[in-house]
């Protein structure tokens, strides 16, 4: 279950699916959001995106391609969660703005493999790839921010690259030699990036100029330290002119005496140090401006010029970020560590400044109610949130997002929780639109049943995505068709009438990667139908999917001849995809 459908990766194409959600239309809409992005391209380059990527295994430059790779590294210290994920994209987009090409890698020291099987409350939401990887939330913001298509490699966990060195071992590949941390972890770390930096992912041939490295985790986390150690061999093999560190730190105030302190900042650099990484840069979090004395303690005990420290302060949206950097000349200081400055022009960001400035003077709103199982964390839908916030700013509006929380909408909670309940309730009520996201398990899927008729019987434009699609075809049949028990499989294995079923090809035995992943065209049945209009294509759309589970293909005539019309199925035709009837169009 839970079909990724990725909106977007612009701001153009925003202005089809959830533009037409939010401009109130007479029905109800349920779209598959793809994960945005800016900045803006056209729509068919959007939803149609051909991107090529490739596999680690399976791309090779030639050497007329083959190059000197420039590296950006972006660590961070003290505490988790400062943004290193946006600081990495925002110097990105600087880059970018420069007229480099860049790529980007995430490395995440935990030993999962990928992301699939962690828990949202864990670690956000799961960001789906066109190739099926499923990765960290921050290879959206990488794909957002800098309009490239990434590949499961650019996601470098401890765990895969324990994976293959073991698989190596195995092989014999080591030669009876003892393996070890250093140099057979770290060498694996080293190849593994200098191999994936070189696949070209904004769709021209050759390699980047540059790649940005974000390493997960905060300097002196146990499980990072293989991975400090592999790019300190890095820095040390490519060069000074090839490498260039950013260390992301906090700069807290304390309410009491109010002044911006900078010991935890000295110390983490200090930490950095002694484990043979010296930052060039430092990019300090703060709540407001840092003050100039600041700046001259931070660079007196932290080593790194006045210049080269950025404040990167609270701002009414992130788009403000790469404006922030660029402001502070980051571009300037990164550019001449890199030896770049000869082939880098001024940053060219006139459309990303419109962008942030757009959204700052929006004066009027929409609500959108979200009924979800994670609301505890909103980045378990960070994406879905992107996508609205793109939506809003194509319909010049803002959203004005309300967290609902599926489970206080059921019946059970009128006793238990008289309060949440009545609250939830009031909430989705004065709404002007629903949205249901995905998940897994069946907590809170009574709310959202009810949440799903609330919105057909009272023709309130309604958004769902994967699990949204099955609680429509769920609650249809239920209300419609008169089947009481009509259920998923993944909630009742012993219902009578199973709409939702799991899907021949899944593994029942395993979690990891056994779903349907990755890009799927959906070609759809009526080349006029309301879905085509909205993705701007009469014959197809390309989206990425992340599910186990689908529409019973014995249930679809019945539920078409009630009102509930497919218009949009997979290329066997086997698989439902879009649905519409009256007040509903929905998307797996």
């Amino acid at each position: 279950m839970y079909k990724y459908a990725l909106l977007s990766k612009s701001l153009s194409a925003v202005r089809s699916p959830l533009a037409g959600l939010l401009r109130f239309e007479s029905i109800s809409t349920k779209i598959k959001l793809r994960n945005c992005s800016f900045p803006a391209r056209t729509l068919t380059q959007t939803l149609c995106l051909h991107t090529h990527t490739q596999n680690l295994s399976s791309y090779h430059p030639t050497q007329s391609q083959q190059r000197e790779m420039k590296y950006v590294l972006v660590t961070g210290g003290v505490v988790s969660g400062l943004g290193k994920g946006v600081t990495a994209s925002s110097i990105g987009v600087v880059l970018k703005a420069c007229g480099l090409r860049v790529t980007s890698i995430k490395i995440d020291p935990y030993l999962n493999t990928d992301a699939g099987t962690m828990s949202p409350f864990e670690h956000g939401e799961v960001f789906v790839l066109d190739d099926g990887g499923e990765v960290d939330l921050d290879l959206g913001n990488y794909e957002r921010f800098l309009d490239v298509t990434l590949t499961k490699d650019n996601n470098i966990t401890t765990g895969k690259i324990f994976q293959s060195v073991i698989e190596k071992e195995r092989r014999g590949d080591y030669l009876g030699k003892t393996v070890q941390v250093v140099p057979h972890i770290t060498d694996a770390i080293k190849d593994w990036i200098e191999s994936v930096s070189a696949i070209p992912v904004d769709g021209k041939d050759g390699p980047a100029d540059v790649c940005v490295i974000e390493l997960g985790g905060t300097v002196g986390d146990i499980e990072s330290m293989p991975f400090i150690e592999a790019l300190r061999q890095l820095s040390f093999s490519v060069g000074q002119d090839n490498f260039c560190l950013i260390h992301v730190s906090l700069i807290p105030v304390l309410g009491v005496v109010g002044e911006q302190k900078t010991k935890p900042t000295q110390h983490s650099v200090r930490e950095l140090r002694a484990l043979g990484l010296t930052p060039h840069l430092l990019a300090c979090r703060s709540a407001q401006p840092l003050l100039e004395n600041t700046k001259e303690k931070l660079s007196q005990f932290c080593h790194v010029p006045a210049a080269n420290i950025l404040n990167i302060h609270d701002v009414p949206n992130i788009w403000h970020v790469p404006l922030l950097l660029r402001n502070q000349n980051a571009h300037d200081a990164i550019l001449k560590q890199l030896n770049l400055l000869s082939i880098a022009m001024p940053p060219a960001l006139q459309d990303w400044t419109m962008m942030a400035e757009t959204y700052d003077n929006l004066t009027n709103s929409v609500r959108i109610a979200m009924v979800g199982k994670y609301v505890g964390l909103t980045d378990s839908y960070l994406s879905v949130v992107k996508a609205l916030l793109h939506a809003c700013i194509a319909c010049s509006l803002k959203p004005l997002i309300d967290w609902i929380a599926a489970s206080d909408l059921e019946e059970d909670s009128a006793e238990s929780t008289p309060e949440a309940h009545a609250a939830a309730w009031e909430t989705l009520k004065n709404a002007s639109c629903i949205l249901i996201p995905g998940g897994f398990g069946d907590r809170g899927v009574r709310g959202m049943i009810l949440a799903s008729k609330y919105a057909r019987e009272n023709n309130i434009p309604y958004l769902g995505i994967c699990l949204g699609m099955q609680i429509a075809v769920i609650e249809f049949a239920r209300s419609v068709l008169g089947l009481e028990r009509a259920d998923s499989n993944e909630f009742d294995t012993n219902t009578p009438d199973p709409v939702v079923i799991f899907m021949p090809e899944g593994s029942r035995t395993h979690m990891g990667s056994t779903m349907r992943l990755g890009s799927r065209r959906t070609l759809f049945q009526t080349p006029d139908c309301i879905t085509a209009k909205l993705y701007g294509n009469t014959q197809y759309v390309e989206e990425r999917h992340r599910h186990r589970y689908e529409v019973n293909p014995e249930v679809i005539k019945v539920l078409e001849e009630k009102g509930l019309k497919f218009v949009g199925k997979d290329e066997t035709g086997k698989r439902m995809e879009v649905l519409f009837s009256i007040h509903l169009v929905s998307f797996f």
